[in-house]
């Protein structure tokens, strides 16, 4: 396909009600999707009417709301070492469902032990503590997601 008749359906995409145009020739196969632009645009407005409100709000709520969001977060790690996630992903206690954990609370560990498994990208990745000790605290569930730098466990 060549690109003047490319730019042509991409003009009559953007220009149209359609959402999603797929075409297949002896060429090749292509598909056009239009992105939702509209969205983006509406939420902050929707944002915009919603924040006076809470920006009016009594400093008392809002110190409650502030509490709260400090008991739904996890406590700092202030004792001990911890052992982080090294990239974004789903966190496993053990290799496959219904097989023992690699480690529990009370568990020693040297460094490289295997302590738990990352899934990114369909890919499983070993997670090795980097230090020696007993894990004292694990920090995730079992098939939660984790961040890169999210404290895993606690190692005393």
């Amino acid at each position: 396909m060549d690109l003047r008749k490319l730019k042509t359906l991409i003009d009559l995409v953007s220009e149209s009600s359609i959402s999603e145009l797929e075409i297949t020739e002896a060429e090749g196969k292509v598909r056009i999707v239009k992105a939702a632009a509209a969205v983006p645009m509406s939420l902050p407005a929707t944002v915009a009417a919603v924040a006076p409100p809470a920006v009016a709000a009594a400093p008392a709520p809002a110190a409650a709301l502030a509490g709260a969001a400090e008991a739904a977060a996890p406590a700092p790690v202030d004792a001990g070492r911890v052992v982080k996630s090294p990239m974004v992903g789903t966190f496993y206690r053990s290799s496959s469902p219904g097989s023992k954990a690699f480690v529990d609370v009370g568990s020693v560990v040297k460094e490289g032990d295997a302590v738990c498994i990352i899934e990114a990208m369909k890919i499983m990745n070993e997670i090795e503590a980097d230090i020696a000790g007993t894990i004292t605290r694990i920090l995730c569930d079992n098939g939660q997601a984790v961040e890169f730098g999210q404290p895993l466990f606690v190692v005393e």
